[in-house]
């Protein structure tokens, strides 16, 4: 699916559904101190009357900010106003910034100012190529969900435990930068509206996704050797009003286990250290490797079937 003309502000028409006790909105309450009634951050986090900078644009900076309210709905919308910009030139910032909605919170931690091995779902909003090889193009936006068994290769830039992404450009734009994110009925959905545009742009959309409630929302960033700016200036999350069957009224939602059933390996999950074909495009020389294994296969079959031939017909040749 293409663009969808949505206001960026705006869930479905109905503002009436922003849940105020999950929103950072300006005027921050308690701006410049460490009071805020719904929000606690940590680390290098500065709260100031435009925007919640995570990270200063300096080296080995990390910051954090999280609701202190348990979020309890089955369907959400979470549409978050940032902006990450800094003196750095291409290649020459990082590290980005993470979106949670976790069972863990202000947990400091290597992935992107937080806690690995973490419990619910996570948006990296990941703006430099630890992966020297790779072919995508950053900054680039994935998906994890984890049950706290999986661990974030920075590496490979999370490459064998994302769900899905897309690269987004996002970095040093002069106008306001949004991405949504939605949970609906068992289907994850990730947007953004970077370009100016007023409208919502397709980045991720996954079926099977198991969310328990009961989790909270947050976000973070780090910065390492390179660094940025990384500001969020709202989050805004909004109920949806969906129809579920009757068996879910039976079950407890804030015991189920963060999953996902997926019906092939995570996407781009190519060349496999172990030599296994993993979700990557049947082409080039994995197609040739097909090929080949499978002309042995049928000349070993062959082979084989004149042997058995050949003997049986020998051994009715004695007993004739």
């Amino acid at each position: 699916a293409g663009p969808r003309p949505v206001p960026a502000e705006l869930t479905d028409g109905n503002s009436e559904h922003l849940k105020r006790e999950h929103s950072l909105m300006k005027p921050y309450q308690g701006a410049g101190s460490a009071a805020m009634p719904l929000w606690d951050f940590q680390g290098s986090t500065m709260v100031t009357s435009q925007y919640v900078r995570l990270t200063p644009d300096e080296r080995s900076r990390q910051g954090s900010i999280w609701n202190r309210v348990p979020c309890f709905l089955k369907d959400w919308e979470l549409h978050v106003h940032f902006k990450i910009h800094g003196a750095g030139k291409k290649n020459l910032h990082g590290d980005g910034l993470a979106l949670w909605y976790t069972q863990e919170r202000l947990t400091p931690g290597p992935v992107f100012g937080s806690k690995d091995n973490f419990h619910g779902l996570a948006i990296f909003l990941d703006t430099y190529p630890n992966d020297e090889a790779t072919e995508r193009v950053f900054p680039y936006i994935s998906a994890m969900v984890n049950n706290g068994s999986l661990s974030y290769d920075h590496s490979k830039d999370g490459r064998w435990t994302e769900l899905a992404g897309c690269s987004a450009d996002l970095r040093n734009q002069n106008h306001d930068t949004f991405l949504a994110v939605r949970y609906s009925r068992g289907r994850l959905t990730v947007m953004t509206d970077v370009e100016d545009k007023n409208e919502w742009k397709n980045c991720i959309d996954i079926a099977g996704v198991q969310l328990p409630t009961g989790y909270f929302f947050g976000a973070s960033a780090g910065t390492g050797d390179l660094s940025d700016n990384h500001d969020i200036i709202s989050m805004k999350l909004f109920q949806l009003m969906v129809e579920h069957p009757v068996e879910d009224e039976t079950v407890d939602w804030t015991k189920i286990e963060p999953r996902v059933s997926l019906l092939k390996s995570p996407k781009d999950n190519v060349d496999d250290p172990t030599g296994n074909f993993r979700s990557g495009p049947l082409t080039g020389w994995k197609v040739f490797l097909l090929l080949l294994c499978a002309l042995l296969g049928i000349i070993v079959c062959a082979v084989v079937g004149a042997v058995v031939f050949q003997k049986r017909q020998e051994r009715n040749k004695r007993f004739y």
